[in-house]
């Protein structure tokens, strides 16, 4: 390698080349990544439940020669203070479990790229918010905090719809925020493809990182692997981070539409006091 990128770029750069196998010891690496250090090709293998040949292959197709190459790179950074997240807490409370993968998702966020997704949601295109299965509720959730400080923000389909018909009447520079979480319906890859022509927002957890190159910006959410249900507080973070900066750069016509919503709250008698 030329220019060794760290092994969280390597991986997210080459993730949509990577075999079905290759991709399971991708996420345990993206979740786990001192396993580098402190296991050995073997112990790799063995806790993805692939082979070592296929953990040795994963670690060349991502771009470097060996296992101990990654390692090595992975060394020379924790000892120049660079800080890897050590997420793997299995044996630790649901408190910590939670704290650790919101502070991967967190860390992983570039802050260049949330200032472009910050810009697109403050501009006066609509904006479609597309969610599915578990994802429904983050994207309900994202639709109900941005119509607080923006309209012309909905969910696609609405219920019971189908969504093509929605799909063929989207104006040219409409914003679309897919939320896709592992265990995704299987047509999703097609819609991806649909709306590829739109700028395309993806919020989902590592194994949809297949689809970085059909989008325009991806947020990646960990979601935990130490219990039998996915957690979505990471998600969740991410959705408040989102809207409350896209809040600060709406400014006074956030505030003023903000204080609106109160007025007719009253106005309705909608709210309780407490």
């Amino acid at each position: 390698m030329s220019k060794e990128p760290n092994i969280e770029e390597a991986i997210v750069q080459s993730y949509s080349e990577l075999s079905p196998n290759a991709r399971i010891i991708a996420n345990y690496i993206q979740q786990n990544p001192l396993a580098i250090i402190s296991m050995s090709v073997s112990g790799i293998a063995n806790v993805t439940q692939t082979s070592k040949a296929t953990v040795s292959r994963f670690f060349r197709q991502i771009g470097y020669e060996s296992h101990q190459q990654a390692k090595a790179q992975l060394v020379a950074r924790r000892v120049g203070g660079f800080p890897v997240a050590n997420t793997n807490l299995h044996s630790q409370n649901q408190l910590n479990n939670e704290i650790a993968n919101i502070t991967q998702t967190l860390n992983g966020v570039d802050a260049s790229q949330l200032k472009d997704i910050v810009n697109l949601l403050s501009n006066d295109n609509k904006i479609s918010i597309i969610g599915y299965r578990n994802s429904y509720p983050i994207a309900l959730h994202l639709r109900q905090q941005l119509m607080q400080i923006r309209s012309s923000v909905r969910i696609l389909p609405q219920p019971g719809q189908t969504l093509a018909e929605e799909l063929v009447s989207l104006d040219k520079d409409e914003v679309i925020i897919l939320i896709g979480f592992r265990r995704r319906p299987k047509n999703f890859d097609k819609l991806v493809d649909s709306v590829s022509k739109q700028p395309v927002i993806l919020i989902t957890d590592p194994t949809g990182q297949v689809f970085n190159k059909q989008v325009n910006h991806l947020l990646v959410c960990h979601l935990g692997q130490e219990n039998a249900f996915d957690s979505y507080a990471a998600p969740m973070s991410m959705v408040s981070i989102i809207c409350n900066e896209t809040y600060k750069r709406l400014a006074n016509k956030g505030q003023v539409r903000t204080t609106a919503i109160s007025k007719m709250y009253q106005q309705l008698d909608e709210l309780s006091e407490l």
